[in-house]
C-alpha cells in the first residue's frame, strides 16, 4: 500500500538547480511536490490543483511573485505562501507580507531552516482548519444523517440514500458549522489530492441537500453557497 504524502507543495522557482534541490529535499521529507518555472504556469497550476503550501520566488519570469500572491489571495485561496528572494531588502519583505505572504526567506538560505519553516506553516494552517468532531449520526431541524450508512431521514421523514461523496461533503460542512468551507478544502478533503471535479458537481450536491433538508429550497436556511468562495452549513 502506497503511503500518502503528508502534504502537497508547489515549488515556483525559475532557477533549475535550486528548483531541483528543493524538490528532492521536500520529497525526502515525505511531501508531494509539483514544480513551476514561470508566473503564468504557477497561476494555472494553482487553479487546477490543491496545495498545502507554495514556495514562491519573487523574481519569476513573466509575472512576478508578489503579483502572483496577490492574485491567489483575490481568488479567496488562503494557501500558505513562503517567499524566496535574491534581494535582501526590507521593502521587498514588507511588500511580500503585505500582499498576503506568510513567510519570507532571502537567498542563499539554510536548507534545514527552510524545511522547518515549511513544516511549521503547514502544521499551523492544518490546525486552524481542524474540524469539530461529529459522530456517526447527526440530527438537526427534524432531519437525521447517518454518515456511516450513507443515508438520511429527510424533512418529510423519508429515508434517502447518500452517495459516498455526498456523505463526505455533508459531514465536512457540518464539522465546520457556521464557517465558510472553501472549494479548495472541499476538493482536497472529499475528492483527494489533485483530483478535481467541476464546481458544478459540488453545486449539484448542495441542490440535493436542499431538496432533502430545506423547507423552502429557494430560500435555504441550512445549506448556503457563498459566491466565489465556498459553501456553509448552519443548523439553526
Amino acid at each position: 500500500m502506497t503511503k500518502s504524502p503528508k502534504a502537497s507543495v508547489l515549488v515556483a522557482e525559475d532557477e533549475e538547480s535550486l528548483r531541483e534541490t528543493l524538490k528532492l529535499n521536500l520529497e525526502l521529507e515525505g511531501y508531494e511536490v509539483t514544480v513551476a518555472e514561470t508566473g503564468p504556469s504557477v497561476l494555472k497550476t494553482v487553479r487546477n490543483e490543491y496545495f498545502d503550501l507554495i514556495i514562491l520566488d519573487i523574481m519569476l519570469p513573466e509575472i512576478d511573485g508578489i503579483t502572483i500572491c496577490e492574485t491567489i489571495r483575490m481568488q479567496h485561496n488562503d494557501v500558505p505562501i513562503l517567499f524566496l528572494s535574491a534581494r535582501n531588502t526590507g521593502a521587498d519583505r514588507v511588500e511580500g507580507l503585505k500582499k498576503g505572504g506568510d513567510d519570507y526567506m532571502t537567498k542563499p538560505f539554510n536548507l534545514e531552516e527552510l524545511l522547518l519553516r515549511v513544516d511549521k506553516l503547514i502544521t499551523k494552517n492544518k490546525r486552524i482548519k481542524d474540524p469539530q468532531s461529529v459522530g456517526d449520526t447527526y440530527e438537526f431541524a427534524g432531519c437525521k444523517i447517518d454518515f456511516s450508512a450513507h443515508e438520511c431521514v429527510d424533512k418529510n421523514g423519508q429515508i434517502q440514500e447518500l452517495s459516498k461523496k455526498e456523505a463526505a461533503l455533508v459531514k465536512l460542512l457540518i464539522e465546520h458549522e457556521g464557517e465558510v468551507v472553501s472549494r479548495e478544502q472541499i476538493l482536497q478533503i472529499v475528492w483527494g489530492y489533485n483530483v478535481y471535479p467541476t464546481t458544478r458537481t459540488i453545486d449539484n450536491f448542495i441542490l440535493n441537500f436542499r431538496k432533502y433538508f430545506e423547507k423552502d429550497t429557494r430560500n435555504p436556511v441550512h445549506f448556503h453557497s457563498i459566491r466565489g468562495i465556498g459553501y456553509k452549513f448552519t443548523a439553526k
